[in-house]
């Protein structure tokens, strides 16, 4: 756990200061909980790494937005220790560095000024019922069973302040507003997509067959990719375009590139050689119907080294 200089909370004043001066800093707030519940497995390590590297948006460059995954999302300014761990979340419309200048040991609302734009979460037997929260299913001792998981302190390794922390999906609905919230189980590869939507999550619908939530006002989509990552294959979440074709990581386009590259040099070479057979198919046929060899060497520019192979 990393914890830097416990900054106190300060009195306000007249006028009012704003919660970016008088509520901890990232430098001051724990940057991990070992015994927070949920703690990943590769799959966890190894699916954020893939949405990042494939993520492009049209309207923001890398250097004006922020990813992360398992990183402390600080959300209240009431309760400035309570937080929650997305699995993945992005930002738009932010420095990619902290003040343009470090990397993020944490995300702090009341310090950055702006909430994520989409949050999506990993689901996992510990974690699913946090995550759907009202959206979660199963069968009636399940659910009774999760109603009273759900009605259990929730604990983030702090001492709570007053009362219990909000669920997840009401931190990302009702406390961060966040437009577009996704989960995906690899286990039965189902993608499910919320939007909010006057104030409150609603579930979209997806083809079955080719689940892909299209997120229209960043023109980008997401769905699931059968295919190889980090030598390991499987059902990867995964971004597309608007046809539907896979976005690229960076490994992927540096080796299109190279096979670009490769294939403009072998159509070179196939042109010439095909070029040089042509001229050298002319001075046979010249040479067949009487051409002397130096008329034939100056018509078609060749070398008597060329002329003496035929």
């Amino acid at each position: 756990m990393v914890l830097i200089n416990r900054k106190p909370i300060l009195e306000q004043v007249d006028p009012p200061r704003s919660p970016r001066e008088t509520l901890p800093t990232m430098y001051d707030l724990p940057s991990e909980s070992p015994e927070e519940p949920g703690l990943p497995d590769e799959f966890h390590d190894l699916q954020p790494q893939l949405l990042s590297r494939t993520l492009r948006l049209s309207a923001y460059t890398r250097d004006h937005c922020f990813t992360a995954s398992d990183l402390n999302l600080y959300y209240d300014v009431n309760h400035p220790l309570w937080y929650k761990r997305p699995d993945w979340f992005l930002v738009v419309d932010v420095p990619r560095l902290y003040d343009g200048k470090e990397l993020r040991r944490s995300y702090v609302i009341w310090q950055e000024g702006k909430s994520p734009y989409i949050t999506i979460e990993l689901l996992s037997p510990g974690t699913e019922a946090e995550d759907l929260g009202r959206f979660y299913t199963e069968t009636a001792t399940t659910n009774a069973e999760s109603a009273m998981s759900a009605n259990a302190p929730v604990s983030n390794g702090l001492e709570q302040i007053g009362t219990k922390p909000p669920s997840k999906l009401e931190v990302y609905e009702r406390y961060l507003r966040i437009p577009h919230y996704l989960v995906y189980n690899r286990h039965t590869q189902q993608l499910r997509y919320f939007k909010l939507d006057g104030g409150q999550y609603q579930e979209q619908s997806l083809n079955s067959e080719n689940p892909i939530a299209w997120l229209a006002d960043l023109d980008i989509g997401l769905g699931i990719w059968e295919g190889v990552f980090e030598d390991v294959p499987g059902y990867w979440l995964r971004w597309c375009d608007g046809t539907g074709q896979w976005l690229l990581t960076d490994t992927e386009q540096a080796e299109q590139q190279a096979a670009q590259e490769r294939s403009a040099k072998e159509q070179e070479r196939s042109a010439k050689e095909q070029a040089q057979a042509q001229v050298l198919q002319a001075a046979r046929n010249l040479l067949a119907n009487g051409m002397d060899v130096a008329q034939v060497t100056q018509l078609l520019n060749l070398s008597a080294e060329q002329i003496e192979t035929l």
